[in-house]
C-alpha cells in the first residue's frame, strides 16, 4: 500500500508560479510509476506529468514547457513546479503511484489563479 500526501496548493495570480509537493509512504524510487493529475470543475481527470522508476518523465503536450515534475531524494517526494500559471490551469491536483499494479491516489491539492 502507498499513502500520498499533497501539498503547496494555493491562489496565485496569472503568471505566478506554484510548487506542489507529495510526500509517500514508501520510497518513491521504488514506485514503478509516479505522477500528478489534475480534474478542473466539470471536467474529466486529466494526466499532468508523471516519472518511472527508472527516471522517464512524461508531460501533457498543453503543459510541456510550464511544468516540471522531479523528485527529492532526501525528504522522499515527489514535486511538481508549475510556471507561467494561467486561469485554466485551476483544478484540483492529484499525486497518484502505481506500485503492484495497483493505482493509489492522494486527496489532492487545490490550484487556483485568478486575479
Amino acid at each position: 500500500q502507498v499513502q500520498l500526501v499533497e501539498s503547496g496548493g494555493g491562489l496565485v495570480q496569472p503568471g505566478g508560479s506554484l510548487r506542489l509537493s507529495c510526500a509517500a509512504s514508501r520510497n518513491i524510487f521504488s514506485i514503478n510509476d509516479i505522477g500528478w493529475y489534475r480534474q478542473a470543475p466539470g471536467k474529466e481527470r486529466e494526466l499532468v506529468a508523471s516519472i518511472t522508476r527508472g527516471g522517464t518523465t512524461n508531460y501533457a503536450d498543453s503543459l510541456k514547457g510550464r511544468f516540471t515534475i522531479s523528485r527529492d531524494y532526501a525528504k522522499n517526494t515527489l514535486c511538481l513546479q508549475l510556471n507561467s500559471l494561467k486561469p485554466e490551469d485551476t483544478a484540483v491536483y492529484y499525486c497518484s503511484a502505481l506500485y503492484w499494479s495497483t493505482r493509489y491516489w492522494g486527496q489532492g491539492t487545490q490550484v487556483t489563479v485568478s486575479s
